[in-house]
């Protein structure tokens, strides 16, 4: 069984591994191919970081910090704390220094001229997802950065989004958001093949709009899932009308879009087949042709996550035909 995933940092992370520890027991051949988000790109002290890509290299590759959900457990930060000292800005984005390492690796490679999945791919090969039979790939090839827009004294401007989301916790209100270089983004090779190949696709619990949203709008993404004929079963990021970890009510809030399941689903719905809802929003209701089930959403452990991830495969046999 070939199963897509399109996914954003901790919440699609840990859906991942949970899937992975699923078909570890009922479906060892099983191959996963994780379409990550990488519109919250940023370069920062002269290196190209992705967190995304990199919480699920570090997750799925069983050295990430489960506590905070992003970086590497056992981290220092010594270089960080020496940056501060030359008063090198910025100092509220926290890179370990283990964590520092990826960086170099990728933005080294990257200056030699290999592709971001060609970067990719090494990163993954190094922490065992290729063996495990996880394919790790980029939305696109092509450098994006979602940036901002905020009004401040009625004058508005634009701040990157990870400023945004670290130094303001998603605390001042955001007018709206712009994918910079999404116009000329093509889709990562395997991209679309994988979407027009695949048994299942699931949407994890990521960010519907600078996650999820954003590899949406790649040019074909949105196509591919439309044609496919693979069940597409999504999963909510929220859990009575809030999110679990991070602000997406912040995000919804900015495009006009209520803080429910159902309204979440309503972003997904020229392609859902299915969606997975906690019980505290069982009154979810369907659109058109989409079944709902509720389920726990909470994934506190990996064996939480492998029990949900096994309900959205049932849902997704539940939906053929």
């Amino acid at each position: 069984m070939n199963i897509v995933s399109l996914s954003g940092g901790v919440g699609g992370a840990r859906f991942v591994r949970g899937l992975r520890a699923h078909l570890d027991v009922t479906d060892p051949g099983a191959r996963i191919t994780v379409v990550g988000n990488t519109g919250d790109d940023i370069t920062l002290w002269g290196l190209r970081v992705c967190p995304d890509l990199d919480t699920l290299l570090y997750t799925l590759g069983g050295v990430g910090n489960d506590e905070d959900g992003w970086g590497r457990a056992g981290e220092s930060y010594r270089v960080q704390a020496e940056l501060a000292a030359y008063g090198v800005p910025p100092d509220w984005f926290g890179l370990g220094d283990l964590d520092v390492s990826t960086h170099i690796a990728r933005s080294l490679w990257l200056g030699q001229g290999l592709s971001l999945s060609q970067v990719t791919a090494r990163l993954a090969a190094r922490w065992g997802l290729t063996a495990a039979g996880v394919t790790l790939l980029p939305m696109t090839d092509v450098p994006v950065e979602t940036h901002v827009v905020l009004e401040e004294d009625g004058q508005e401007r634009a701040v990157h989004f990870q400023e945004w989301w670290v130094r303001m916790r998603a605390e001042v209100r955001a007018r709206r958001f712009v994918v910079a270089g999404l116009d000329r983004a093509t889709a990562a090779p395997g991209v679309l093949e994988s979407i027009r190949s695949a048994d299942v696709i699931l949407l994890p619990p990521s960010n519907p709009v600078v996650s999820i949203g954003v590899i949406l709008g790649v040019p074909g993404v949105r196509d591919a899932l439309r044609e496919t004929a693979a069940p597409i079963v999504g999963v909510s990021p929220l859990i009575g009308g809030r999110p679990v970890r991070g602000r997406a009510d912040a995000c919804l809030t900015a495009i006009g879009i209520p803080s429910t399941a159902t309204a979440v689903a309503g972003l997904y719905e020229d392609f859902l087949d299915a969606w997975l809802v906690d019980p505290s929003d069982a009154d979810t209701t369907a659109r058109g042709t989409v079944r709902v089930w509720d389920r726990p959403l909470l994934m506190r452990t990996v064996d939480e996550a492998a029990t949900l991830a096994g309900a959205a495969l049932d849902l997704a046999r539940a939906h053929r035909p």
